[in-house]
């Protein structure tokens, strides 16, 4: 299982609760995660509604189905957010709290203790 960050992967999912993602395809233009990350590796990912969010960390357990191994943010106190009937976009992204940022000394001097 390795940790894929791939560009331009975007599905829609119907799921409703707290459970694991059933994706139903890639948008027009984009990949989905089955190309894009391939089953039994993992991604950050975001999957909204428009109101709602949920960030995370993902495991693609079959190709079309991605388990919430981790949520980092989310619209519901930063929990799995229970979700309701309709459309949602999930898609995979890089999120700013795995970020690093670039040319921050002061940042870095602390992350390698300089």
């Amino acid at each position: 299982m390795a940790l894929i960050q791939a560009d331009r992967v975007k599905e829609t999912t119907t799921e409703t609760g707290t459970g694991s993602y059933n994706l139903a395809g890639a948008e027009t233009g984009f990949r989905s995660f089955n190309t894009g990350v391939g089953a039994n590796n993992t991604c950050y990912y975001v999957c909204t509604d428009g109101t709602d969010y949920e960030i995370g960390l993902g495991t693609l357990s079959n190709s079309t189905t991605l388990a919430r191994t981790t949520i980092f943010t989310s619209s519901n106190s930063n929990n799995a957010v229970s979700w309701g009937a309709g459309s949602k976009d999930i898609f995979v992204t890089y999120p700013a709290s795995k970020a690093v940022p670039k040319g921050r000394s002061v940042g870095l001097s602390l992350i390698f203790g300089g």
